[in-house]
């Protein structure tokens, strides 16, 4: 497997969740919006969770109601029933991991791919996660909001690239207790996990954070409606609703 460096994603637009258009039949995280992404050369973030009986799909949200209109989450369905769920009333369905890279192989730019927490069975999805990787020939690396499942890929697979999602403390909106919450938000834990770029909400970020990019960490802004504006002061962008080119500057 090649090992990767910040000259392989920086100055790249990344099509979030695919190239999708949940009001015209293109939902998220759907092969269809991956497609339309891999057609017109965009890099790609996507999501990956289990399924109870240990598939590998790709879907964002922690329970199913938004988009399949299902109540529970994704682990508490095998893959059969997943793929009979409709992506927001359209024929579109939960597809597996495999699935969506061969199509991104097929001319998407740069992989981002964000590792979901599934609480005891986290070390199974890096683990699959990362055996799925090893075949893919294009460019990827990984993320996740759980510093745990960073720390994972450093300690079993360093040679990929990997990076620490985060947003500022008030967005946990009380679901996490309040330390927790400051750590998190301050990307704390980059100790434990050494990111080798951190993914932040658009808007005030930390200082501390600011400092780490000075030190060489990239930093990659999600989720931009106006691309080519927040381009301005990050390495790479996550976009959705807006068309910006491939590239802005040079890795």
């Amino acid at each position: 497997m090649r090992q990767y460096t910040a000259a392989d994603f920086c100055g790249f637009y990344y099509a979030h969740r695919g190239l999708y258009d949940n009001h015209h039949g293109i939902p998220e995280n759907s092969l269809a919006a991956f497609r339309a992404a891999a057609e017109k050369g965009y890099g790609v973030e996507l999501d990956v969770q289990l399924s109870s009986d240990g598939q590998v799909v790709v879907f964002h949200d922690d329970t199913l109601d938004r988009i399949c209109g299902v109540h529970g989450k994704v682990i508490d369905y095998p893959l059969e029933q997943l793929q009979e769920m409709k992506l927001l009333e359209t024929a579109e369905t939960i597809p597996l991991f495999t699935d969506v890279l061969a199509v991104l192989r097929q001319g998407a730019g740069p992989l981002i791919v964000e590792l979901k927490t599934v609480g005891k069975r986290n070390p199974e999805l890096c683990e699959k996660t990362r055996e799925i990787l090893r075949s893919y020939p294009g460019v990827f690396c990984i993320e996740s909001f759980d510093p745990m499942i960073v720390r994972w890929f450093r300690k079993n697979a360093p040679e990929i690239f990997r990076g620490q999602l985060a947003q500022p403390e008030a967005d946990y909106q009380g679901q996490l207790p309040g330390v927790l919450a400051w750590m998190l938000a301050g990307c704390r834990f980059s100790f434990l996990n050494k990111p080798d770029f951190i993914a932040y909400k658009i808007g005030t970020r930390p200082e501390r954070v600011l400092e780490k990019r000075k030190k060489g960490i990239l930093l990659v802004a999600w989720t931009s409606h106006d691309a080519e504006k927040d381009a301005k002061e990050n390495d790479a962008v996550i976009f959705e609703y807006c068309a910006p080119p491939l590239r802005y500057q040079e890795g």
